[in-house]
C-alpha cells in the first residue's frame, strides 16, 4: 500500500480487493460436529426453513395417528411440494415433553402438520422438505394436540377409532367436552358421538375398522351393555323374518294375545313397541320425523329429548 497521500500502485490495488479484499472476503461459517453451522441464527416464529434436511426432521411422537395409510397419492413429492409442514423446535417441545428428549434422537425439528408428507419424502427419495416454524403453538400440550388433530380430522384415510381417540386426548386436555367441541368448531353431540365408539367391544371395534360395520349403527350399538353388543350385532344382521298375513290370518284364537283388561296402553307406549317390532336405527327414525313433523314440531322434539 502506498503511503498516505501517495500514488498506489495498479498491480497493488488488484491484489488488495476481489477475492483478497478484507471487507468482501466470504466466511465460511465453523461447523459444529453435527455439520450445522456453530453461528447459524436461531430461526424466527412463522419463518419458511426451506429444504430442511429430513434427518433434521421427526414426526410427531403424539401423533393421534396409528398408521399413515397409502402414501401413493404423495409419490410426487419426490419432484415438488406444494405446501410446507408446521414443525415446532426441539427446545420448546421438550419444554412440554421433557422425556421425549431420547426418543427425538437428532432431530431439530418436529413435525406437528406435515407427517404424512415427511413419511413420503423419506419412502420416495426426498432429500428435505420446507417447513414453517411454529413454536407459538408449543405454548400447551393441548395446543399440539388440537393442531395435530384438526390437520386430521375429516380425512378419509383417517381412521374413525383414532378419530375418537385423538378427540378423548382433546377432552382429557382441554378439561371437558364442551371445550374441547369448542376448540375443534363441532358441536357437543359429534364429540359425544365420537366418544362413544370407544365404548364399542373389541370385536365390533374391528368390524367397524374393517368397514364391516358402518358408523351410524355402531354409534347405536355403543349405547348396549358390553356384554351385549356382539349379540346385538348379529341380531341385527339377521333379523327374524316377519310374519306373512296368511300366518297371522291362519293363528288359532287361542294363541292371540289377549286385551289389557287395564285399558288402553298409553301412547308413548304404544310408539315404543311399534319401534322395538320394527328394529328402528336412530338415522331412520330422524328421517322419518323430518317427513312427519314441521320445523316448529321438531324443535319441540328437540328440546323435549334435550331434558331426557
Amino acid at each position: 500500500m502506498a503511503p498516505k497521500g501517495g500514488r498506489a500502485n495498479f498491480a497493488a490495488l488488484v491484489g488488495a480487493v476481489g477475492d483478497n479484499s478484507p471487507v468482501d472476503r466470504k466466511r465460511t461459517p465453523a461447523k459444529s460436529a453435527s455439520g450445522t453451522p456453530a453461528s447459524a441464527p436461531v430461526p424466527g416464529e412463522g419463518q419458511l426453513l426451506a429444504d430442511v434436511p429430513v434427518d433434521q426432521l421427526i414426526a410427531n411422537p403424539r401423533n393421534p395417528r396409528d398408521e399413515l395409510g397409502d402414501l401413493s397419492d404423495l409419490a410426487t413429492i419426490v419432484d415438488r411440494q406444494l405446501q410446507p409442514g408446521t414443525v415446532v423446535s426441539r427446545s420448546a417441545w421438550l419444554k412440554l415433553w421433557p422425556e421425549d428428549d431420547d426418543d427425538l434422537g437428532q432431530a431439530r425439528y418436529i413435525v406437528v402438520n406435515g407427517n404424512r408428507r415427511l413419511a413420503a419424502a423419506q419412502k420416495y427419495g426426498r432429500p428435505g422438505l420446507d417447513v414453517v416454524l411454529r413454536d407459538s403453538i408449543a405454548v400447551d400440550k393441548g395446543e399440539i394436540l388440537w393442531a395435530a388433530t384438526s390437520e386430521n380430522i375429516d380425512r378419509r384415510d383417517f381412521d374413525v377409532l383414532e378419530e375418537a381417540k385423538a378427540v378423548e386426548l382433546m377432552v382429557a386436555e382441554f378439561g371437558s367436552a364442551d371445550a374441547a367441541a369448542h376448540k375443534l368448531g363441532r358441536s357437543k353431540g359429534w364429540v359425544s358421538q365420537r366418544r362413544a365408539l370407544l365404548k364399542l367391544a373389541p370385536e365390533l371395534q374391528a368390524a367397524l375398522r374393517a368397514g364391516d360395520l358402518a358408523v351410524r349403527q355402531a354409534r347405536s350399538l355403543a349405547r348396549v351393555p358390553l356384554e351385549e353388543q356382539v349379540a346385538a350385532w348379529q341380531a341385527a344382521q339377521n333379523p327374524d323374518p316377519a310374519p306373512t298375513t296368511d300366518q297371522v290370518d291362519s293363528a288359532e284364537p287361542d294363541q292371540r294375545p289377549e286385551k289389557d283388561p287395564a285399558g288402553p296402553v298409553e301412547a308413548a307406549d304404544k310408539i315404543a313397541q311399534a319401534l322395538k317390532r320394527l328394529r328402528a336405527d336412530p338415522d331412520v327414525l330422524a328421517a322419518a320425523v323430518r317427513k312427519h313433523f314441521t320445523d316448529d314440531e321438531r324443535r319441540k322434539l328437540i328440546d323435549a329429548l334435550e331434558l331426557l
